[in-house]
């Protein structure tokens, strides 16, 4: 058996916002990459006053912040980019599942006398 055989007549949905997401969704994360990058480099261009204790700990600060920022906008659209394939996925056509054989029957769509309650 040929593995995902589709079902006869099955018909596939138009596409829709998924697909709109889908192609923004290399700008935002450019975009969305670049703003943390550009705090942090303004920090170390445009140094605080202070001792040298007080300007590193203010650099780590907003370095630490950055990162943050950008794990979290790297797996905010990492769960976005699944959701829109799970919703292409599920537009596509219907495939054929496994068969599972009844090995107690004849038909499965039968029921015997005693199966009724």
């Amino acid at each position: 058996m040929k593995i995902l055989t589709k079902l006869p007549n099955s018909r596939r949905e138009p596409p829709g916002l998924e697909w709109t997401i889908l192609k923004k969704l290399p700008k935002v994360l450019f975009a969305g990459t670049l703003i943390p990058l550009a705090i942090s480099l303004s920090g170390r261009l445009f140094e605080p006053q202070g001792t040298a204790a007080e300007i590193a700990k203010q650099i780590k600060s907003v370095d630490i912040m950055c990162i943050a920022t950008l794990v979290t906008l790297w797996m905010a659209a990492l769960t976005v980019a699944i959701g829109c394939c799970v919703v292409v996925i599920m537009k596509g056509p219907a495939y054929v599942a496994d068969a599972y054989e009844l090995p107690d029957s004849e038909s499965p769509w039968q029921r015997s006398s005693s199966d009724v309650v």
